[in-house]
């Protein structure tokens, strides 16, 4: 099969090179789940054979080593794996799937021109060794959370490949649909370098075992109907041993897998959990299935290990069911842990705005919200999240009561419409001239929710892409919005005195 590039990923491909040419020697590619990292990496490679150069990708889980392994097959490339007593090894080959772990074992890099590292943000000392010791080696490291303390000191430069937004936006990811649960208590609990540990996030996660348990069958029924495909990531492997109990005591069959089983096991529960008429309802996680679990109809996803600083784990976990599937439109989100109101703040940016230079100030220890600011932040009817600058809950309707007529969320002064309060109808309306607009100038779609966004300080989920025309009213407000636009572009280009 041939190597089909979609547009982004050739657009990173040739960012990478221009960095190259720039003399950037160790550049970084931030790109979220979902943007399709292997297939940019297997193009590289091929790449350099192409030009009789020698290439490879280091991966750290040996799963990953043949899921590469087979990619590569699948697309014709000869290639060998440098794992440890591997069907597949051939050190001749220009193309090399590597295990860290062997390498590690035997000290010993196979010769390259191309050094691909998978999972970057994992650092491994003989590895940052390796690149620091062979400046002549082009290295390309892959991650989706490149948070790690470090990352700096080994890539010279940042290539963001997308935004989550932007790959939601145009369906090459499926959107959250969140609802804030019944918390784990974690008042009190010791920390040891900024982060809560395991065994006091089990006992704590085991208090709410049964909560848990009764929120996913509610919800699954509520908005599915019935059991959908799950995975849950507990706070621990008793945890996980718990939920399978209770879940099972409820007439549903969940198998938790973790560090502590064998790859076999792991390997077979996964395989059944991933074909279409599983009888297993979910998988419950303990430390495990961040990296490299592609389950794509997985439409449920339950956070129940609660982290106080670690946002890597957040965003890797919600990945894991935000991988499109034919006739997913969303994904449902039960957060136990308190971790999405934790770093709500940090997501919505690496959302928006993705990752432009490696900052090691991100995961640090999060401020805990106070008891009235997690209230506000569900709806007290249905608890889903309560999206910033909202009267209206987008799940069930119910409507907060505003204090007064205008109210700051997040730093935005919200805006009335008519001297009123903004209802949904008003702001579908807004929207949908606002598509109109856009349509009439050919410009692209995007424009029209950042447009909006700029008016009442949040996305326009859950309102339809239907158009209606534009009135006077908006048109002003458009234009009034291009004049403040151009005065600003005007004050930053004048010279300093």
């Amino acid at each position: 099969m041939e190597l089909k590039l979609r547009e982004h990923q050739s657009a990173v491909i040739d960012a990478l090179r221009e960095g190259f040419k720039q003399g950037h020697r160790s550049q970084l590619l931030y790109a979220p789940t979902g943007f399709g990292k292997t297939e940019v990496a297997i193009a590289l490679m091929q790449a350099t054979a192409d030009k009789n150069k020698k290439a490879a990708i280091l991966l750290d889980r040996l799963v990953l080593v043949d899921q590469t392994s087979m990619r590569l097959t699948k697309y014709g490339l000869d290639h060998g794996v440098y794992q440890s007593n591997h069907w597949k090894y051939n050190s001749l080959e220009n193309l090399q799937v590597c295990s860290a772990q062997t390498l590690e074992a035997h000290d010993d890099f196979p010769k390259v021109d191309l050094l691909i590292v998978d999972e970057c943000h994992i650092s491994r000392k003989q590895t940052t060794e390796y690149i620091k010791a062979n400046p002549d080696v082009k290295v390309i490291g892959l991650t989706a959370t490149p948070f790690t303390k470090g990352l700096g000191s080994i890539y010279e430069n940042v290539v963001c490949g997308a935004t989550n937004g932007w790959l939601v936006d145009n369906k090459w990811l499926t959107p959250l649909k969140v609802y804030i649960a019944k918390e784990i208590d974690m008042t009190g609990a010791k920390k040891v370098a900024g982060e809560w540990s395991q065994d006091i996030a089990t006992k704590r996660g085991m208090q709410i075992t049964g909560d848990i348990v009764s929120e996913w069958i509610q919800k699954t029924h509520e908005v599915f109907g019935g059991p959908r495909k799950t995975i849950v990531f507990c706070a621990g492997v008793a945890h996980g041993a718990d939920l399978v109990q209770q879940f099972a005591e409820r007439g549903y069959n969940f198998v938790s897998i973790s560090y502590k089983d064998d790859d076999e096991y792991k390997r077979e529960a996964i395989e059944d959990f991933a074909k279409p008429d599983t009888q297993i309802h979910g998988l419950i996680a303990t430390d495990i299935l961040t990296r490299g679990f592609d389950v794509s109809d997985v439409m449920i996803g339950v956070s129940a290990r609660p982290f106080s600083k670690s946002l890597s784990s957040h965003v890797q976990q919600m990945g894991r069911v935000m991988r499109t599937h034919d006739g997913k439109d969303f994904a449902l989100w039960l957060d136990h842990s308190g971790n999405y109101l934790r770093f709500r703040d940090d997501w919505d940016k690496l959302y928006d705005d993705g990752v432009a230079k490696l900052d090691e100030t991100v995961e640090k220890a999060k401020k805990e919200l106070t008891p009235e600011e997690k209230t506000q932040s569900k709806c007290p009817k249905c608890s889903h999240l309560w999206p910033r600058g909202l009267d209206t809950c987008p799940s069930c309707g119910h409507v907060r009561e505003r204090r007064s007529q205008i109210e700051t969320v997040g730093g935005v002064l919200q805006e009335l419409v008519s001297g009123k309060k903004s209802t949904v109808d008003d702001r579908q309306k807004f929207y949908s001239e606002l598509l109109h607009f856009a349509a009439s100038k050919d410009y692209n779609l995007n424009w029209a929710k950042h447009k909006f966004r700029e008016k009442f300080g949040v996305w326009p989920n859950n309102l339809t892409e239907t158009r209606s025309p534009t009135t006077i009213q908006t048109a002003n407000w458009i234009r009034s919005r291009n004049i403040a636009w151009a005065k600003a572009k005007n004050r930053a280009q004048r010279p300093l005195l």
